[in-house]
């Protein structure tokens, strides 16, 4: 059951259910005087082993001034509840769902909703959104996405990578977000610096430019200089940057008339 409290600034947190049945952080912003136009969820980055909701929880309280309907919903991390990535991958779609029913009681649609996050949070609401038969959102934001194109990596990095995930070999691959590409996606906008350390450009490039051959709507906003994480607060404008274009991505795309 979701046991809401009140925090100062418009901010509810609410307790909600893993896959497993445990509790998990949703960080509720509202708008504060009007009714909400458009509605995100994001999910934070921190290799699939840190983070919080807490992490995002600044850019959704930004978002919440703009009349967006934000909040920052947590998962289980690897060594502390999940096994797999496919146990985050569980916990994101569940988030997604539930997130879907509290905008639906604040009268946004689906049509006003979207999901994202950071890195590796952004991964996974990316293979939500783009696996699932319905996604249940019609936009994504993400910011400084990892794994767009995992088949790119070395022999040994994918190894690697399988074992920190929690995956067997050779299946790497099937997490590669470049080979869901295809027509009828939702909407995608994604900020990223081109001295990103941990996802190239270059692959993100690629991921764009294979969006829009097959006719979806993928728009990358480039930071010059950025490297990873440079969207939060702290870093220059670049956070007010961010959280302006993504409000203005939401609001135009998703945005419901009040």
């Amino acid at each position: 059951m979701s046991k809401p409290s009140g925090t100062p600034g418009g901010r509810r947190n609410i307790r909600t259910s893993a896959a497993d049945g445990r509790e998990l952080p949703l960080l509720v912003f509202e708008p504060v005087g009007t009714r909400p136009r458009a509605g995100v969820v994001l999910f934070h980055g921190g290799a699939l082993r840190e983070g919080s909701a807490a992490g995002l929880a600044p850019h959704c309280r930004r978002l919440a001034a703009h009349g967006i309907f934000a909040v920052s919903a947590g998962y289980r991390l690897l060594g502390r509840g999940a096994v797999s990535i496919d146990d985050c991958i569980a916990d994101v779609r569940r988030a997604v769902e539930r997130f879907g029913r509290l905008a639906a009681s604040r009268g946004l649609e689906a049509r006003h909703l979207a999901s994202g996050g950071s890195s590796a949070g952004a991964h996974l609401a990316l293979v939500a959104a783009m696996t699932a038969p319905t996604p249940g959102v019609a936009g994504v934001v993400t910011l400084n996405p990892a794994g767009l194109d995992l088949g790119a990596l070395a022999p040994a990095m994918r190894r690697r990578l399988e074992q920190q995930i929690g995956i067997a070999a050779g299946r790497l691959v099937e997490y590669s977000l470049i080979e869901f590409v295809r027509p009828g996606h939702p909407p995608m906008q994604i900020h990223h610096g081109i001295r990103d350390e941990v996802e190239p450009i270059e692959a993100v490039r690629r991921f764009r430019d294979a969006m829009t051959r097959s006719g979806n709507e993928c728009t990358l906003v480039e930071y010059a200089h950025a490297e990873h994480g440079f969207h939060y607060p702290g870093h220059g404008r670049d956070f007010d940057d961010v959280v302006d274009a993504t409000a203005r991505f939401l609001l135009d795309r998703l945005g419901s008339t009040v």
